[in-house]
């Protein structure tokens, strides 16, 4: 029951165990937690700053960020020689003054053609999960730039280099790029095309599948990404276990007992 586990919690959570204080809290779910998350990041108050140059001191920083709010603590980043790394942090009393200082001074020129700017101090954790989903991001838009007009082509003449490659295919549309894939200087015998548009690559389809190159028929395909082809072998050969199953259950139905002991297959209808 909830007062059960109340207790539990009551009980366990701060115990030492192993020499390290264990925390017990109520489940939250993920969707919860990141819902969290993010309304407790809009509140903040330590604030990143950068491009105000090697020149400026933290009086200098300081006279500029307190006319917005009480500060707690600042700290320009330095070198070694102690020399300004030309970033630095702003603590504010108020999450207030912190966002007021991100909406008044980010961009605001202290420097000539060199813009200030103001932002939220992520911690690291923060920092990296933005990266994560920027990479995710930006890899899923390549995969759609992709998607629709890269061509699979095997059964190359090892005669065909790029150039002929391109050639080949030249009239169908604009090529962005095509490749015969090597080993060693020597083809594997298939390569890809990409064209500028999906409608292009289809008609490079219709017209090359089967198309003698050199003295080889080619076999010319949409690319597949490796997750598709996974899931297009799987399917396949799931469905051809299903076809087995189905042939061994009908010819079991057919198999039945004699009165010899032995067995006999029934006259089929005609």
């Amino acid at each position: 029951t909830e007062e059960t586990a109340l207790k539990s919690i009551e009980k366990v959570n701060g115990m030492l165990l192993n020499g390290k204080k264990v925390y017990v809290g109520r489940f939250i779910p993920r969707k919860e937690r990141e819902k969290e998350l993010g309304e407790k990041a809009k509140l903040f108050t330590n604030v990143y700053i950068k491009n105000f140059g090697e020149d400026m001191n933290e009086e200098e920083l300081k006279a500029l960020f307190e006319k917005i709010g009480l500060i707690t603590s600042l700290k320009i980043m330095t070198k070694e020689d102690g020399k300004s790394r030309g970033f630095g942090f702003v603590a504010f009393e108020s999450p207030e003054a912190a966002e007021a200082a991100v909406e008044q001074l980010n961009g605001k020129e202290i420097i000539e053609n060199k813009p200030l700017y103001v932002g939220r101090a992520q911690k690291k954790a923060e920092r990296q999960q933005e990266l994560r989903k920027r990479f995710e991001q930006l890899r899923l838009e390549r995969i759609n730039r992709f998607q629709g007009v890269n061509l699979y082509i095997k059964n190359l003449d090892d005669t065909v280099d790029d150039e002929c490659l391109r050639k080949e295919f030249a009239p169908f549309g604009t090529i962005t790029s095509a490749k015969v894939m090597l080993d060693e200087g020597r083809s594997k015998g298939f390569g890809f095309v990409c064209f500028s548009s999906p409608e292009e690559a289809t008609k490079a389809v219709t017209e090359m599948n089967g198309r003698i190159v050199g003295s080889n028929p080619l076999y010319v395909a949409l690319a597949q990404r490796k997750e598709d082809r996974k899931a297009h072998l799987t399917s396949q050969y799931m469905q051809r276990m299903n076809n087995m199953r189905s042939i061994q259950h009908q010819m079991s139905q057919y198999m039945q007992p004699g009165n010899a002991g032995g067995y006999f297959v029934p006259t089929l209808p005609q």
